[in-house]
């Protein structure tokens, strides 16, 4: 049975349009002590929580050009931890006294049949990783330090490999739509984590 044709339309946090506010960098591994102290000193915990999770990246074609996009993610070292469903809306790059990308940002828990109800409606998996890593807080803001493994064996996640000899760093916001000046504090954090890590406000478009 085929998958009715989809609309995209835009999705909302029920009566709240939430947005998530980016920023993006990197390190190489050799650097990555040095980040981490740095944040220590800067951030709410200065021992930072780690993770270690699988993603899958989930599409669905439409009748649009672009198809529709869903992430689904797992802990794999926290025994009993509900699966996340995350969409990601497209960014908004143009607003150029705005200092992080912005793109709307739906992220709820779901029972551990996530990955059999997409299939059902007619997802298909693109891609899988796993991430790795530390986050740290500093208020409302999260930063993520994490390397992404590639999945050697499809859907086994004992057999990886690291993608690259860097780490990712994401700092990032989740606050109602509007609220522009997060954007301000934002930059400001970064500022103090140079010239460690360079963060920017990067269109996802220009890696493609």
């Amino acid at each position: 049975m085929e998958a009715p044709p989809v609309t995209m339309m835009p999705v909302t946090g029920g009566t709240i349009n939430m947005m998530e506010y980016l920023l993006q960098g990197s390190v190489l591994d050799h650097s990555l002590e040095s980040l981490v102290h740095r944040l220590r000193g800067l951030c709410d915990n200065m021992e930072p929580e780690t993770f270690l999770d699988h993603e899958m990246v989930f599409l669905l074609k439409g009748q649009q050009a672009s198809p529709f996009v869903l992430r689904a993610r797992r802990s794999m070292d926290r025994a009993g931890a509900p699966w996340h469903l995350r969409y990601l809306g497209q960014p908004e790059m143009g607003d150029k006294n705005r200092h992080a990308l912005v793109r709307n940002c739906v992220d709820i828990a779901t029972s551990e049949n996530l990955t059999d109800f997409l299939m059902e409606m007619g997802f298909r998996m693109d891609h899988e990783f796993v991430a790795k890593g530390h986050l740290f807080r500093k208020g409302i803001m999260k930063i993520m330090v994490y390397k992404i493994f590639r999945i050697l064996v499809p859907g086994n996640t004992d057999s990886t490999e690291a993608l690259s000899l860097s780490y990712l760093v994401e700092l990032s916001v989740v606050a109602p739509a509007g609220q522009d000046v997060v954007s301000d504090d934002m930059k400001n954090f970064a500022e103090q984590l140079k010239p460690l890590v360079h963060l920017e406000k990067i269109d996802p478009k220009r890696l493609m």
